[in-house]
């Protein structure tokens, strides 16, 4: 899997982000409460970039700007063909389990909140999604993103099998 990553430059790509969940983490010490933040995000240019990051701070506003921060060192370029993916694909994470398939153009995502937004942020306009297991957004983000990274389309498969185009499909 490691070498079907497809990093990404942010040189000249303009990103949208999205938040996918912010978590409250409370530190009891002697002095009292000391409250921190976790926010988890997903950046993408919804054309078949898209990047993940964990932000940490104090405060929210601070988290959220880590998070994205953090999403654009992590950039996939993922295959979209005609607004859905090229095959299906299966993918885990932790506990988190992912099945996506590919549908027809007016079908929409159907897929859940941490799937969701990983898929809309890269571009996925139709697509049919199952996230089975733990439902931890952290988990989810990351099996979905396994996901995308193990997609090929027909010209990458050609490519490495060193055959033509009409050979991958007819054989």
């Amino acid at each position: 899997m490691a070498q079907n990553i497809r990093n990404v430059k942010t040189s000249d790509i303009e990103l949208k982000d999205r938040l996918v969940a912010i978590n409250r983490v409370t530190k009891v010490t002697k002095g009292g409460r000391t409250f921190s933040f976790s926010a988890i995000v997903v950046v993408g240019n919804e054309n078949g970039i898209v990047g993940w990051g964990l932000g940490k701070a104090n405060e929210v506003t601070t988290a959220i700007s880590k998070g994205v921060e953090a999403a654009k060192k992590n950039l996939i370029n993922v295959p979209v063909l005609k607004g859905t993916i090229p095959h299906e694909q299966y993918a885990k994470f932790g506990g988190a389990r992912v099945f996506m398939k590919p549908a027809s153009s007016g079908t929409g995502v159907k897929a859940g909140g941490a799937m969701r937004a990983v898929l809309e942020s890269a571009g996925v306009h139709d697509i049919l999604a199952k996230s089975k297991g733990s439902s931890n957004p952290h988990n989810l983000v990351k099996a979905t993103f396994n996901a995308l990274a193990e997609l090929r389309d027909a010209q990458t498969v050609a490519a490495h099998r060193g055959v033509s185009l009409d050979k991958v499909f007819n054989g």
